[in-house]
């Protein structure tokens, strides 16, 4: 029967292609994606028409056909990357910040600035299924196992958990995660949840396993008895390290990466970096941690040792490194380059460069591996 449906495609002029191998790269100034085979280091393909880029995010569908691309005018785009094309559009919102898609592949959850809150759509035809008011800003959204979405409250300190998993979404409150959350991660088993904290001077995690969550403070005091410096671009957690047993954590308004113990939650090391760290990133293998950095000195990528927590390799692929992202058993990473046009391609063993791909003010990666992943 595959066999047959296979030719059938081919016969009638359809393009025959596996997705295990492919990704897209955002073209963050022109509205558009570069579909990319990073098995072969190369683009195959351009799809137009997604709108404003600036701050894009996507997540795939569970068979890795199809990208949902979070826009930051409010547009939410379904691509289909072996047809090349748009497939279904709605401008949910007027500014959004990211998204997220259900364990069981039927809902897409988007993240909004304005007018704040959560909005629900179902995935084959991007019909709201819910609307989620919350009087604030929302941001860290992320999926967990259960039909369920997590997120932060900007302007009131809260986490709420929203369960899709019957007809009527049933939401949890929980207050006291501290000043201004701007971003949270999940680990990958759903059970963590680790919000940062602009106004505050240290992180608050979830254990999304207890039945009543109540949050713990991380780092407490983590910035005491020095400056604080100007903070030209957020942290992003989501680019989130979990290597062994530790996390790395970009620190806000400070030149380091903050080791914390998984299990305990209690610091274990600090390593001072070349700048504001934007992403630090750990290789499939937790072995290294990349780290790019903000304005001004963002044309550098620093290497951590994880056993040792010190830099083992420094570089500078070009101006303005936007994004990483590792292959999914960690033998490459490809870095978007913005203001050089290219996305660069490196062994990461012996950090040669293997490659490069032309690419319009290239920000995001990301590869089809993720439909795989929790809160990615």
């Amino acid at each position: 029967m595959v066999a047959l449906v296979i030719c059938a495609a081919l016969a009638g002029g359809a393009r025959a292609q596996a997705t295990g191998g492919l990704g897209l790269v955002v073209e963050r100034a022109d509205g558009a994606l570069v579909v990319v085979d990073h098995t072969r280091r190369e683009a195959i393909g351009r799809i137009e028409g997604l709108g404003d880029l600036s701050h894009a995010s996507l997540v795939y569908s569970p068979d890795e056909r199809f990208a949902y691309v979070f826009g930051r005018d409010g547009g939410l785009t379904k691509v289909d990357i072996l047809a090349r094309a748009v497939v279904g559009r709605v401008m949910q919102a007027g500014n959004s910040i990211g998204g997220a898609i259900s364990d069981d592949g039927r809902y897409v959850a988007v993240s909004n600035y304005e007018p704040g809150g959560v909005r629900v759509f179902d995935a084959d035809t991007l019909e709201m299924v819910a609307d989620i008011p919350t009087g604030s800003k929302t941001v860290g959204l992320v999926d967990i196992p259960g039909t369920r979405f997590v997120f932060s409250l900007w302007d009131r300190g809260e986490t709420w958990i929203a369960d899709l998993s019957a007809e009527t979404p049933e939401i949890t409150r929980i207050a006291g995660m501290g000043a201004n959350p701007y971003d949270a991660l999940v680990t990958a088993n759903g059970r963590t949840y680790i919000a940062g904290l602009f106004g505050a001077d240290h992180l608050s995690a979830l254990d999304l396993w207890q039945d009543d969550p109540r949050p713990r403070p991380i780092l407490p005091g983590y910035a005491d008895g020095r400056e604080g410096l100007p903070v030209y671009k957020m942290p992003h957690l989501e680019g989130w390290a979990l290597a062994g047993r530790e996390f790395a954590l970009p620190a806000m308004g400070q030149h380091e990466v903050l080791w914390v113990d998984a299990r305990t939650l209690k610091e274990t090391g600090r390593t001072p970096t070349h700048g504001q760290p934007v992403f630090a990133m750990a290789r499939p293998d937790g072995r290294h941690v990349w780290v790019n950095f903000a304005h001004p000195k963002n044309d550098t990528i620093q290497v951590i040792d994880t056993l040792t927590k010190r830099v083992v390799h420094e570089f500078k692929p070009g101006p303005g490194v936007l994004h990483m992202e590792f292959t999914p058993r960690g033998h490459e990473v490809w870095l978007s380059v913005r203001d050089a046009d290219k996305v660069m391609v490196y062994d990461t063993e012996t950090f040669e460069k293997l490659g490069e791909i032309d690419a319009r003010s290239p920000s995001g990666i990301f590869f089809t591996a993720r439909a795989h992943r929790t809160g990615l």
